[in-house]
């Protein structure tokens, strides 16, 4: 019998390396999978550590249900999940791993926990998703907020903020994922359920700024409800376009509509294929962002009860130490349950709070 051990699915892509690399400033020794051969043998010569290396394509899932096994914890990053997620999730589920990734895809999201989520349950693997800057830190500071705020608490806002050109340093992979779901349906969480719903804005006092946020689908519309029972909404806002998010909260509101255009989605997927194969930019390493997440507790009339300001650096930073101090854990010390989880769920939330702030992000006093 072998060990179990970590497994980097979309290692020679830009957030596949950076985990990697974290992985191995833990001590973690991954194995790594691609579909290209001779990009993971540069990738281990470039990184200079005798790494194993797997052969395996989202296009072809037996392929990576070939690779994982009982007890492995296998890292995605390859995205668009919605487009090439199910392989990493079904290859976990049926050999009951644990399974992490970087998505923050909403639809992608909605699926792990209403879909994938009841199946993994019953072979005893566990789904965690969205464990990157999108959703991990809005989770953590929800659940700070919502603990500070008591059993008054019927909703819950939390705010995704960056300081910096997002547009600049994003990778293929995100420009990807974000035009690949530029037409889906968002939803939201009212009146204790999930909902549809577009385009959304609201205001944030950041820092002494104003800062605006566009409603998005997130993870946290699935985890914060059933550990805080009385929670009637939750409400994510992504504050990545400055100026302009309420402009993109009028786009947003029109995507049902663009979307039933002929070709509209078509067009769309086209322009994420042509993204990926750009590749990335080479200056984008040099862009420098800081990320600032906030969550705001409310009771039934509207007053605020408490807010939690969460501080961080670099996003893809952040997104590649915290999947390895979360595959790392779980390798050493397993999840706390089975089926789709939540951050606070999977790890705990002392251990999340310590393993957030060894990944650069921290609450403010």
């Amino acid at each position: 019998m072998t060990s179990p051990r970590i497994v980097v699915f979309g290692a020679t892509g830009f957030t596949g390396r950076l985990t990697v690399e974290a992985l191995l400033a833990m001590g973690a020794r991954p194995a790594l999978a691609g579909r290209d051969r001779a990009r993971l043998d540069a990738l281990v010569a470039d990184l200079g550590v005798e790494l194993p290396t797997e052969v395996a394509d989202a296009r072809r899932p037996e392929s990576l249900r070939r690779i994982v096994r009982p007890g492995d914890v296998l890292v995605s990053t390859v995205g668009p999940f919605v487009r090439w997620g199910e392989a990493a999730v079904t290859a976990a589920t049926d050999a009951g791993a644990v399974y992490l990734d970087s998505c923050g895809e909403p639809m992608f999201i909605k699926r792990i926990f209403q879909r994938y989520g009841p199946a993994a349950a019953t072979r005893g693997a566990a789904l965690v998703t969205a464990f990157g800057v999108d959703y991990v830190p809005g989770n953590l500071a929800a659940t700070l907020a919502l603990r500070k705020a008591g059993s008054e608490a019927v909703r819950v806002d939390v705010g995704y903020f960056f300081n910096g050109n997002i547009v600049k340093r994003a990778s293929a992979g995100s420009r990807a994922s974000a035009l690949g779901v530029l037409l889906d349906p968002m939803y939201g969480f009212r009146e204790g359920r999930i909902i549809r719903e577009h385009g959304r804005t609201r205001q944030f006092r950041v820092g002494g700024r104003r800062r605006y946020g566009v409603s998005v689908g997130a993870s946290e519309h699935f985890t914060l409800p059933p550990a805080h029972r009385g929670l009637r909404e939750v409400n994510v806002y992504l504050g990545w376009f400055g100026g302009l998010t309420r402009t993109a909260g009028v786009l947003a509101r029109a995507a049902p509509v663009i979307a039933t255009l002929p070709g509209a989605r078509k067009t769309t997927r086209a322009l994420a294929d042509r993204t990926l194969r750009t590749g990335d930019r080479a200056g984008q390493a040099h862009t420098r962002l800081s990320s600032q997440i906030v969550a705001e507790s409310y009771d039934a009339t509207g007053r605020l009860l408490a807010s939690v300001r969460l501080d961080g650096g670099d996003p893809y930073d952040f997104t590649a130490r915290i999947l390895a101090w979360a595959a790392t854990t779980a390798l050493a010390e397993g999840v706390k349950g089975t089926g789709a989880l939540g951050p606070v769920d999977a790890f705990g939330l002392d251990p999340l709070v310590q393993g957030c702030a060894a990944a650069g992000c921290r609450e403010v006093p």
